[in-house]
């Protein structure tokens, strides 16, 4: 089985586009949790332009279920990321003032930095998982930084799938994950993945642990409702496979 993360950037987005408190993140992930999510995911950014380091915060305090937060582990983010210690800490390569994530580390050029980060993070009890492009040869080098699991950033699947041909990009995922599990590392998954295209990458992978959707989640929430769509998401990530 998947577990299905909830990203809620996008609701804090919603809520600083207009200032106060609405709507709530924290309503908004207890409705997600209610209606079958797993687990809690946010990224907040240096520009605070959604989720906030206090958004974080308060999630920790008022879930039950896992929290992973993300981001470019700078100073400022690993000293916060300690301080709260959730379930996970997912590392991002992003620039500052990035829109939205883009690439996986190459760990040929920053591997050895992430070996004493991977260290601290583990040090406060928090599993550590690496953004990672589908590149089979590569998850060697992220075993050998410490990490626990990787998250295979599925853009270029879901692209692919748009166009109606995924076979040889989802192939390059299937490799990835299978060299993923013989290096001892779990295996997440997320970028523009939505109900379309989640059923049949989960059919190719189905050892991947969780997967985190949020923009996807939330623009067919706008038309659908959150609790339906959440249910609708966790269907997809619970039904059995072989």
């Amino acid at each position: 089985m998947t577990l299905l993360s909830v990203n809620v950037n996008k609701i804090a987005l919603l809520r600083n586009s207009r200032g106060g408190g609405l709507p709530s993140v924290l309503e908004a992930a207890h409705a997600a949790i209610a209606a079958g999510a797993h687990g809690i995911t946010v990224h907040p950014r240096p520009d605070a332009r959604h989720i906030t380091y206090q958004d974080a915060r308060d999630l920790k305090a008022a879930i039950k279920v896992e929290l992973n937060i993300e981001g470019n582990p700078t100073p400022d983010f690993l000293d916060f990321v300690c301080e709260v210690r959730p379930a996970q800490c997912t590392l991002v390569p992003d620039e500052p003032g990035q829109l939205t994530s883009d690439h996986g580390y190459d760990l040929r050029k920053s591997g050895a930095t992430l070996v004493p980060i991977v260290k601290r993070l583990h040090e406060r009890g928090i599993r550590v998982s690496l953004f990672m492009d589908p590149a089979p040869a590569d998850m060697g080098l992220a075993k050998q930084t410490g990490a626990d699991r990787i998250e295979l950033y599925t853009e270029s699947y879901a692209a692919a799938f748009a166009r109606g041909d995924y076979k040889t990009v989802l192939d390059a995922f299937v490799k990835t994950a299978a060299a993923a599990r013989a290096a001892g590392l779990g295996i997440n998954a997320g970028h523009d993945l939505n109900q379309k295209n989640l059923g049949p990458f989960l059919d190719a992978i189905p050892e991947v642990a969780e997967v985190s959707i949020g923009h996807a989640l939330i623009c067919e929430a706008i038309y659908d409702g959150l609790a339906p769509t959440v249910r609708a998401y966790a269907a997809i990530c619970t039904r059995p496979r072989s």
